[in-house]
């Protein structure tokens, strides 16, 4: 996942023909039989004889990635927060080595040769008489009433130190305090706490009597899922899923950094790409390391704890390694050969760590940390989010000819990039064709309208080329609204599952009180975790896939109608920049608005941050560091207009913003150019804060130089134009189908499954004709998710929750009416 994508995601998808030849999704229960010659608003035809694509059992799954804290302080079970005393500022600015210790007395952090271990860097001294306490995250240390903790610690003393090691929160002691004596060289030292009562704002002291060396504080549940360290709520949920897959280990995690080792010749390198030999063994002994997303990661959770956790899910696991040329904005090509040699073998010997039998090197270690069965190991992927294509494929090449030379039943994945369409996309799907991939990695974070219009994205895939992994995506939000368009837009990942293999939601998990990313799918602090809405979308596709899609067709709504139209804006981003004569001009040459600045600013609203202000006859923005710092002028009824600007970029990392179309803050057009740290210029829409690329080129903007802007919008086209050139056009004319659907068939239970969204806030009362198929039941099994748009599920508040009932009107022919904003599984036995 990319940095990058916190502004902006993808662009408007493939311009694919094809029609609802497939799937549909299916609202809530409402009703008892119905007549079918009644007026209906909707009609869905199933045609049994056609040939709908094969699913596989891995059509969907989870990925996951060390952000938003989703490992330290989320799914590796850990309590102590910084238990190595490894946190440094490569890692944050904030940070020290007793980042979230408190000290009594003297307590010192060491690096120096007195350490546990020469990947294990830093560690602490205690005097007699000092101890420090640990404030774990969020709110602090949770334990809940009669569970157990196990207590670890590393500890070094000349002479015998007692150390003695208390659980308490402001109300007094949690459990009953524990005494361990430290004598010699490094040992490590064990306890047992039982938690007398429940607290969410624990913490845990360790006191020392006499002078002490400590490293590896650990508190770590008893009770963890399946007995293998990871927290027991968060690992249930992701199980309930049932997904056929784990992606992992992220991200921007695996292609940003140095591809260099921890090691000495590095100058123990903490900001590196998450490289798995890293990871396993035993826990003080594995490297730490610079997270990308500005904190710092263990690795308690690693390559091992990935697998087990795949195979205790049922699910197949899918690494991810890096492939030397780094992305989420470094975009750059690590050319060193024994380097990519190494990282090479890494890879290999990873399939071997994964596969290889126990007589084999790596197989042996996989043994020796308790797994002598293989974890059968399929799919690998190579690198991620690449924003230098060329570069990217040429070192991908190297990689799959490895593999496939001793490996060759492994299926090695390529990608395309950040963004859905564009350039970089065009490019590497180009390059990917040429060398005849297995299959491409998608990603893109897309507005909710982005995902009712793109249903069709897939239909016009080449069905002889590369078959798809959706490895990333999301609608920009958390409501049930965005959660309705995903589900629509998986109507057709279901229709086209011959070109869409695999797919996944991301990210996977968000601590609340450590948040990089937004949106999640599951949440959680310290002591509890809920389901968003789009988790519930996910669950009930994820548990009613089938294993063939049955062709069907649906009717649509109309077509988008009615011009473009809005007021005008300007805005920047992470830059300052000078903006002057300002002109819009109606069709008919009637002057809309003039402003050469001359005056005062009266005629523009501030509704983004930034400072704006005359200076010199210029309309300027001064923060080089405000996001987003639109104002606007004019009509939001105005339509086929003419705007001019002139530009000047005076200082920062992009370009200009010119919105036109502008409706309020949260919809809007705008022509962003020497955008993605001035590398390319594009066209955004704006569709109720989420955004959306309608098109893209690479480009970047001079500083100091003044640039002519205009903009022509006529009815829904928009032809743009760039110092008296023309820059680019396009049509937004595509509708967003509030209602999609898709019907697989389940072998193994003999049901077919009609799925059918309704994403418009009026209920869809619809005829649906099985073609012939005949029911062996008038009942069928209903499961409807049904919630206000705006909807959001909370710690406190589940408002999106599955509601499972039953129809009777099952028959050849029949009426079900779905309600407004909903998803509905109807699950109807075959006779």
């Amino acid at each position: 996942m990319s940095r990058t994508r916190t502004r902006t995601r993808g662009r408007v998808a493939l311009t694919a023909t094809a029609l609802l030849a497939a799937s549909f999704l299916v609202p809530a229960p409402v009703n008892a039989a119905e007549d079918a010659a009644d007026a209906t608003d909707y009609a869905i035809t199933v045609d049994p004889k056609a040939s709908g694509a094969k699913i596989d059992n891995t059509m969907y799954g989870v990925f996951f990635e060390d952000i938003n804290r989703a490992a330290d302080g989320g799914l590796y079970a850990e309590l102590v927060q910084n238990r190595s005393f490894e946190y440094s500022t490569a890692d944050n600015a904030s940070y020290t080595p007793l980042t979230s210790w408190a000290a009594e007395g003297t307590a010192k952090t060491a690096d120096d040769d007195g350490r546990l271990n020469t990947r294990n860097r830093t560690y602490l001294t205690l005097d007699g008489g000092s101890s420090v306490t640990n404030s774990g995250y969020n709110t602090g240390i949770a334990v809940q009433s009669g569970k157990t903790y196990d207590f670890s610690v590393w500890a070094r003393a000349d002479q015998a130190s007692a150390l003695t090691v208390t659980l308490a929160d402001a109300d007094g002691a949690l459990a009953e305090a524990r005494r361990v004596t430290a004598r010699g060289g490094w040992a490590k030292y064990k306890a047992r706490f039982t938690a007398n009562r429940t607290s969410s704002t624990g913490r845990l002291t360790v006191a020392a009597d006499g002078p002490v060396a400590l490293d590896m504080i650990s508190l770590i549940p008893r009770d963890t899922y399946k007995g293998h360290g990871l927290r027991k709520d968060l690992a249930e949920k992701i199980a309930a899923l049932d997904p056929g897959f784990v992606r992992f280990p992220g991200g921007c995690l695996v292609n940003t950094g140095s591809m260099e080792g921890y090691d000495e010749a590095s100058g123990w390198q903490r900001k590196r790409s998450y490289q798995w030999k890293d990871t396993i063994g035993p826990v003080e002994q594995r490297a730490t390391n610079s997270n990308f997303w500005g904190y710092n990661q263990s690795y308690g959770l690693g390559y091992y704890e990935y697998f087990q956790f795949s195979e205790d899910i049922g699910a197949m696991p899918l690494p991810v390694v890096p492939a030397l040329v780094t992305g989420c904005g470094q975009n750059k090509a690590t050319d060193d050969d024994a380097l990519l040699k190494r990282h090479i073998q890494d890879t290999l010997d990873l399939i071997e760590f994964a596969n290889g039998p126990v007589t084999s090197e790596w197989g042996k270690k996989r043994a020796k940390l308790g797994h002598p069965k293989p974890f059968r190991l399929t799919h690998l992927g190579v690198g991620n989010e690449e924003n230098l294509p060329n570069e990217y494929i040429a070192r991908f090449k190297q990689f799959r000819t490895a593999i496939e030379a001793k490996y060759p039943d492994i299926t090695v994945i390529s990608n395309s990039g950040p963004d859905d369409s564009g350039s970089t996309f065009d490019t590497a799907w180009k390059l990917n064709r040429e060398e005849n991939v297995d299959m491409v990695d998608e990603h893109y974070y897309n507005s909710p309208q982005w995902f009712l219009q793109n249903n069709d994205r897939y239909d016009s895939y080449d069905r002889k080329g590369p078959k798809v992994f959706l490895g990333e995506y999301a609608s920009q939000g958390n409501t049930f609204k965005n959660a309705l368009s995903e589900a629509a837009f998986m109507t057709g990942l279901e229709r086209n599952a011959d070109i869409v293999k695999l797919a996944s939601y991301a990210p996977l998990l968000a601590n609340e009180d450590y948040v990089q990313w937004r949106p999640d799918m599951i949440w959680f602090n310290n002591h509890a975790s809920w389901n968003s809405a789009s988790y519930e979308v996910q669950k009930l596709f994820m548990r009613n896939v089938g294993d063939r899609v049955l062709p069907s067709r649906a009717t649509g709504t109309p077509s988008v109608s009615g011009p473009i139209s809005g007021a005008v804006g300007l805005s920047t981003w992470a830059t300052s920049a000078a903006y002057d004569d300002v002109k819009v001009t109606g069709a008919d040459g009637t002057a809309l608005l003039g402003d050469d600045f001359s005056g005062d600013a009266s005629k523009w609203t501030h509704t983004g941050g930034g400072s704006w202000s005359i200076q010199d006859g210029q309309y300027v923005q001064t923060d080089g560091a405000a996001e987003n710092t639109m104002v606007s002028a004019g009509d939001p009824a105005w339509h086929d207009y003419d705007l001019h600007v002139k530009a000047t970029k005076k200082s920062g990392k992009e370009g200009f913003l010119v919105a036109f179309g502008v409706k309020d803050t949260g919809n809007y057009y705008w022509w962003n150019l020497g955008g993605w740290n001035n590398t390319q210029s594009a066209v955004e829409q704006a569709s109720d804060g989420g955004k959306s690329t309608l098109m893209s080129k690479a480009g970047s903007v001079e500083t100091g130089r003044a640039y002519d802007i205009d903009i022509k919008v006529r009815g829904r086209q928009v032809t743009l134009y760039l110092d008296g050139q023309e820059w680019g056009s396009f049509t937004d004319d595509k509708p967003a189908e509030p209602f999609r659907q898709v019907v697989t068939r389940d072998a193994k239970s003999g049901d077919l499954i009609v799925k059918v969204v309704n994403a418009q806030g009026v209920d869809a009362r619809t005829a649906v004709d099985l073609g012939g198929v005949k029911a062996g039941s008038k009942v069928a099994r209903v499961t409807t998710l049904e919630a206000a748009p705006e909807a959001v599920n909370t710690e406190t508040e589940t408002p999106v929750a599955p509601v499972t009932s039953t129809f009777s009107g099952v028959a050849d022919k029949f009426t079900y009416t779905f309600p407004a904003n909903s998803v509905t599984f109807l699950r109807i036995k075959k006779g």
